[in-house]
């Protein structure tokens, strides 16, 4: 009898196992992916977060604050900090539109327009950083992707 009881308490417990948890490898692997970005990023004098920033701002150009925080799924509280610590780097600007003084425009400087060619090493620089095969690769892309449109991100 008391072994019955003992499994009992033991599946109800079985929800908050570590190696149950989907978070859990997301987390780690998250966390050692910007880790083992620190290096190449450190010849841009850019952390992870700067360099998606940087990302979107190559491509797509200027933007408000507020359209650049959704992208990035960045509260302005994180993303306002960031962007200050860019500018002083020299690689954007954040201009006070004269009849919207609380809409922000981030455009990139011309030091931050040349940084895109030297950025132009670092995916290969991370190729191979989840060993994974390329068909995996694409899966796994595919289903996080999937997951974030259907998430509702903090705004």
């Amino acid at each position: 009898m008391k072994d019955k009881n003992k499994n009992k308490n033991e599946n109800r417990y079985a929800s908050l196992r570590l190696d149950d948890q989907l978070c859990f490898p997301l987390y780690s692997i998250a966390k050692e992916i910007t880790r083992q970005y620190r290096k190449p990023l450190k010849e841009l004098n850019l952390t992870y977060t700067q360099y998606v920033v940087m990302m979107v701002l190559w491509e797509k150009g200027n933007m408000t604050e507020g359209e650049l925080g959704q992208i990035v799924h960045l509260d302005s509280g994180t993303l306002a900090p960031l962007l200050k610590r860019m500018e002083k780097q020299g690689y954007i600007h954040r201009i006070k539109p004269d009849n919207n003084e609380r809409k922000l425009t981030v455009e990139l400087t011309q030091a931050g327009k040349e940084l895109k060619e030297k950025a132009l090493a670092v995916p290969g620089q991370m190729d191979g950083c989840i060993p994974l095969e390329e068909e995996e690769l694409v899966t796994l892309k595919d289903l996080l992707d999937k997951a974030m449109t259907k998430m509702e991100f903090v705004k």
